[in-house]
């Protein structure tokens, strides 16, 4: 069940629910806007020949107030918000229609974990054949919560809790392993 703007506005209220900060026009009808910090980081690829899902990825570091993103060009930003969400809710993250209109897409794995607390990473992407000058302080992407049917047995503790800046890619530290010459029989 995707929760309405009186349940949202009850938890906030209640503390069940942290986003901070928060003023009245960023509850929506059935979502919460988030504004874009001032935090970015870009990939070096003028230090590494390529990404692998099992080495650190290289990233510049940029804060400033307002960034251009360059054509057909990616980017990590962070949310000014800092959320803590309950173990009985979850969220995705969405890009606001107009922010999409303009060719950029916002996206971070569209998910947020129960139990999950800290600033969302957003992966940015402009699509478009002309520059997108972004600015701090302006609401770029929204959280729809839903409830879940019962709390979650592990809550999210992962790596990236608690982060308050934008986070670049963590997955050489997971510790799964391929199964490699593996045949079905």
């Amino acid at each position: 069940m995707i929760l309405s703007d009186k349940t949202l506005l009850k938890m906030i209220e209640t503390g069940e629910l942290k986003v901070s900060p928060i003023d009245d026009n960023s509850i929506q009808p059935a979502s919460i806007d988030c504004r874009l910090g001032d935090h970015f980081l870009m990939v070096e690829d003028n230090q590494m020949d390529s990404i692998s899902l099992d080495t650190e990825i290289k990233y510049r570091e940029i804060e400033a107030e307002t960034f251009v993103i360059p054509p057909h060009s990616f980017l990590l930003a962070t949310t000014q918000e800092y959320i803590s969400i309950p173990d009985n809710l979850t969220a995705f993250v969405e890009g606001r229609s107009s922010v999409g209109r303009m060719g950029l897409f916002i996206q971070n794995a569209g998910w947020v974990d129960p139990g999950f607390e800290g600033r969302i990473t957003l992966e940015l992407f402009n699509a478009s054949s002309l520059p997108i000058k972004l600015e701090a302080g302006k609401r770029i992407c929204q959280l729809v919560f839903c409830k879940m049917d019962n709390k979650a047995i592990k809550p999210y503790q992962g790596k990236y809790q608690g982060q308050r800046m934008t986070t670049g890619s963590r997955i050489h530290k997971d510790k799964d392993r391929n199964h490699v010459g593996l045949r079905a029989a």
